[in-house]
């Protein structure tokens, strides 16, 4: 039920999708009685607009999730790495059926940074968790997409442990932990969006598994720059409502009990 609650909840409340409200009920009270609040909902729906696609506003939020875990020091005294977890959510659902390898999306980097790893860390297990987040339709886990291109890469497929029933993070974690059954002396890296890494931490910690972060795919630049709008409205607006969706997703995760603090830290 929590998770069909949070898709509905957040496809009407998105910010795209309140300017878009905005703007549909502005247009319909202009022709009735209440035209000082259809000018006062139109004018606040392009401003919306003009700061969220253009202007710097995503990268400033996105910041303090992506900086949030340093990556740790895979050369420093202690247990070898015994494993690599990937997070699924690089795929592109849409274009899962084509005749193709893998259709990768922008987070893409989960997957090339995972078989760095696999290659730099020979004796290390690689994890894939991701099985299908799709409300309406039917659609292939992530972790069908996830072996194929894994073994396309030259991963052994001795090395490779797949869970493919998990909806969301807090089900990643606890499905990954359940599957894996981590001792407490070895280390598991855990890779995953920079900005989606303090919700993953907070569920694997929730779920009795200690990871080490391994945050990939940043965007936001190293030095942020208050003078780099966005080439396009869309472009800023989806960065807007990635970020936006990961905060509601803490708080969120936080008052259900999924995780055990609003912000995870180190």
């Amino acid at each position: 039920m929590l998770f069909v609650l949070s898709k509905v909840l957040w496809f009407l409340l998105q910010p795209s999708s309140l300017i878009l409200g905005a703007i549909i009920a502005g247009t319909i009270l202009v022709f009735t009685a209440w035209r000082r609040l259809a000018r006062a909902l139109l004018g606040g729906a392009i401003a919306a607009l003009v700061i969220c696609g253009l202007s710097p506003l995503g990268d400033v939020l996105i910041r303090p999730l992506e900086q949030r875990f340093p990556r740790p020091d895979l050369d420093r005294p202690g247990p070898a790495v015994a494993g690599i977890i990937v997070l699924g959510g690089a795929e592109d659902n849409r274009a899962m059926d084509t005749p193709q390898l893998a259709a990768l999306n922008e987070a893409a980097e989960r997957y090339t940074e995972a078989v760095a790893l696999a290659r730099r860390l020979p004796a290390a297990r690689l994890v894939f968790s991701g099985g299908s987040g799709a409300l309406l339709r039917r659609e292939p886990p992530e972790a069908e997409a996830a072996a194929r291109l894994f073994a396309a890469l030259d991963i052994a497929k001795d090395r490779i442990t797949l869970e493919s029933k998990s909806r969301d993070t807090c089900e990643n974690a606890a499905f990954t932990a359940r599957l894996i059954a981590p001792q407490p002396d070895e280390r598991w890296l855990l890779v995953t969006s920079g900005w989606h890494m303090p919700r993953a931490v907070g569920c694997f910690r929730r779920a009795g598994f200690a990871v080490e972060p391994w945050p990939v795919d940043y965007r936001a630049p190293r030095q942020l720059d208050l003078t780099r709008w966005h080439r396009s409205i869309p472009e800023g607006l989806r960065r807007v409502d990635l970020v936006m969706r990961e905060y509601a997703g803490l708080a969120g995760y936080y008052l259900a009990g999924r995780i055990d603090t609003v912000f995870p830290a180190p």
